[in-house]
C-alpha cells in the first residue's frame, strides 16, 4: 500500500471515487458531494497543480487527497488560530465506501501531517459537512478545533464547519 501523486491518467478513477463516495453518502442521508462537486475539472487541477494524492493497493485505488498551501476566499471570514502564512488546507479527502472503516482515512491524515511538519507549515486547515457528524468526530479525536462555518451554496444550503491543527 502506498500514498503517490495523482497524474492524468488517474483521472477517471479519481472521479468513479467521488461518485461512488457522494452515493454512499446520500444514502445515508449526507448530502455533501453531488453531480457539481467535486467535478472532473477540480480534479484535473487538483492533479496539475501536483496536490492530488492516491492512497492505492497495487492497482486499486482506495482513497484520495488534496494537499494544498491555497487558501480559498471562502476561508476569510475564520478567526483561524494561526496567522494566514504557512498553512496546508486538506480538500476532497474520500475513501471509496467498499473500503471505509478499514483505517484508510487515518492513513490519509498521517501522511498529511507528516507533510506538513516536514514542510514547515504552522497549521492544518480544513472543512467538514455540518450534517456529516462522523467526520466531525473523526477530525475532533485528531485534536482539530472547530473555529466557525462557511457555505458553498452549489453542493448544499448547510454549513461546513472550518477546523485547525496547530503544528
Amino acid at each position: 500500500m502506498t500514498i503517490r501523486k495523482a497524474s492524468q491518467k488517474d483521472l477517471t478513477d479519481a472521479k468513479a471515487l467521488t461518485e461512488a463516495c457522494a452515493l454512499a453518502m446520500q444514502e445515508k442521508g449526507i448530502f455533501q458531494w453531488n453531480e457539481h462537486y467535486p467535478s472532473i475539472e477540480k480534479l484535473l487541477n487538483d492533479v496539475e497543480r501536483k496536490e492530488l494524492y492516491l492512497l492505492v493497493d497495487k492497482n486499486l485505488l482506495l482513497g484520495m487527497i488534496v494537499l494544498t498551501d491555497f487558501m480559498d476566499t471562502e476561508y476569510d471570514p475564520i478567526s483561524w488560530l494561526t496567522r494566514s502564512e504557512r498553512n496546508l488546507y486538506i480538500h476532497r479527502l474520500a475513501i471509496h465506501p467498499n473500503y471505509w472503516g478499514n483505517g484508510y482515512g487515518q492513513k490519509l491524515m498521517d501522511f498529511a501531517e507528516e507533510f506538513a511538519k516536514t514542510s514547515g507549515f504552522l497549521s492544518i486547515r480544513l472543512d467538514t459537512f455540518s450534517l456529516n457528524k462522523k467526520n466531525q468526530i473523526f477530525y475532533e479525536s485528531r485534536d482539530y478545533k472547530k473555529l466557525g462555518d462557511i457555505y458553498f451554496p452549489k453542493q448544499s444550503e448547510a454549513p461546513f464547519h472550518c477546523y485547525e491543527l496547530v503544528l
